[in-house]
């Protein structure tokens, strides 16, 4: 299994940063953590896919961000004491290794490089929130959906095509759009033919082809 977060860390460091994470597991639906918990380790996913959610100013909640294996959530968990600033729950099973904060500021000791990675993984999620920011504020909705789409599928790849087995809501909380306008755009890319709608999923055929619209 190879994690993005540890792209460039050799191979030994890895094993010896695994060999002190735990094992966890998680059923569909349950919460890995709540907003405002301690902020006390980073997960590395191997199974499953999780949601990042936060509360809106309307008091409802929003899913900002799914990730799935290979990727990772509670960076600043390692590299700031707090509270955490977002909800994150299984969509499915899932399975991560945890890694407490405590633990790794002995990795850190020992191998100062891991602190330039795991630095320049959380300058690499600043760079994504301002590219979503700019993104609300000036690309129409229709392309911010495709965009969004083709992120999932990335996400659920199956050869050239993918089952994203999520609501319309999902999506459009993702794009920042109504559900109603998502609707809209979804059966729009229906009648081209780029993907088919079913009861809460969503089934591309082609990827590359939706990934020619992102513009």
């Amino acid at each position: 299994m190879e994690w993005r977060l540890l792209e460039g860390v050799p191979e030994e460091q890895v094993r010896e940063l695994l060999q002190i994470a735990r094992r966890r597991r998680f059923a569909r639906n349950e919460v890995v953590f709540h907003r405002e918990d301690p902020g006390d380790s980073l997960h590395l996913i191997v199974r499953g896919h999780f949601a990042i959610r936060v509360a809106t100013p309307l008091g409802a909640t929003a899913t900002v961000a799914v990730r799935g294996p290979g990727e990772s959530f509670g960076e600043m968990a390692l590299v700031a004491s707090g509270k955490r600033a977002a909800t994150v729950a299984a969509l499915e099973d899932g399975e991560t290794y945890a890694i407490y904060r405590h633990e790794f500021e002995q990795l850190r000791h020992r191998h100062p490089q891991v602190d330039e990675l795991l630095f320049g993984a959380l300058a690499k999620a600043v760079r994504a929130l301002d590219e979503r920011l700019l993104e609300a504020h000036y690309l129409p909705v229709e392309l911010r959906v495709v965009r969004r789409l083709v992120e999932l599928a990335d996400l659920y790849r199956d050869g050239d095509g993918a089952v994203v087995p999520l609501p319309q809501e999902v999506v459009a909380e993702l794009a920042g759009a109504t559900r109603s306008t998502v609707n809209q755009v979804l059966r729009g890319l229906q009648e081209q033919g780029l993907l088919a709608l079913a009861r809460s999923r969503i089934e591309i055929a082609d990827v590359a082809a939706l990934r020619a619209r992102t513009g």
